[in-house]
């Protein structure tokens, strides 16, 4: 198999070449900025009898891959609501090709927000996102540092909330909300260790183990090399992360009109007005 992490625009020629030569591929995320593409990767990948997944790690960060089992489970019954709220400094990117990625927050960054969405609502059709970025007060990057989203699902609701300019107390919380109980996790940016879960019974405080750096990392790459081992498909495959794509692309574009877009109509991911040209490549955050 291979992992491919180059930034997107090189990356799609390299999938399709790995996929021909008969390797499953491991494709860093964002997977692709043209949908259309993605699907013909994604066929091309079922043409070729090959795994394609992407890196999208953060499904096994403690918090999130704690939820995500926990709603399987059924703990909490039909999810109606979930919140995730992240305040922090990401003006390390200044002066750095990062800053010229305008949606580097609502893009680059939410990506993995986007993507937990989708997992919690699994099974759900979404039906229309909002969003909305803005310049910080006194801000000296370039990208808009302030970004939200509201993601209409069948049955629920999914809102996103991102202060990257946030100087003081950074902190990330989640909220899940349904039919039969509510779970809720605090803590750090990417360290929300801090769970609870209420149902009728009462409420209990699960011990997290690991770190979203490097055990999403190993999660990602072990349920690839699981799935072809059992033959199957991946919970990450290319096929299911083309939903989280379709959010995020019409988040921005929501951001960019200032009207709602249903997800799947944005095709490719929106260019900035100002002619900025879209870079992708890993998480922002600093490592």
């Amino acid at each position: 198999m291979v992992d491919i992490a180059l930034p997107p625009a090189e990356r799609a020629p390299a999938i399709a070449a790995a996929l021909r030569a008969g390797k499953h591929v491991l494709s860093q995320k964002p997977f692709v900025l043209d949908l259309r593409e993605g699907e013909r990767l994604v066929a091309l990948a079922a043409k070729q009898r090959r795994k394609l997944a992407v890196n999208q790690n953060g499904r096994w960060a403690p918090y999130f891959s704690y939820a995500a089992q926990a709603l399987r489970a059924g703990l909490i019954g039909e999810v109606q609501t979930v919140s995730m709220n992240l305040n922090w400094d990401h003006t390390w990117i200044k002066d750095t090709p990062y800053e010229a990625v305008h949606d580097v927050v609502l893009y680059d960054f939410a990506i993995h927000w986007f993507d937990a969405a989708a997992l919690f609502f699994a099974g759900r059709t979404p039906l229309r996102v909002f969003a909305a970025n803005e310049l910080a007060s006194a801000q000296q990057l370039k990208p808009p540092m302030i970004a939200g989203a509201v993601v209409q699902f069948q049955g629920g609701t999914a809102t996103l909330s991102f202060d990257a300019h946030s100087r003081f107390g950074p902190e990330e919380t989640l909220s899940i909300t349904g039919s039969a109980g509510t779970l809720q996790a605090r803590g750090p940016i990417c360290a929300a260790h801090d769970l609870t879960l209420h149902t009728a019974a009462g409420w209990t405080k699960p011990k997290l183990e690991g770190k979203w750096f490097n055990d999403g990392f190993r999660g990602a790459m072990g349920e690839l090399l699981c799935a072809i081992e059992e033959d199957r498909e991946p919970s990450n495959s290319a096929r299911q992360n083309l939903l989280s794509l379709a959010l995020c692309f019409a988040a921005v574009q929501s951001a960019r009109s200032g009207k709602a877009q249903v997800p799947g109509t944005v095709r490719r991911l929106p260019r900035p007005s100002s002619g900025i040209r879209i870079q992708g490549g890993k998480m922002g955050a600093k490592k």
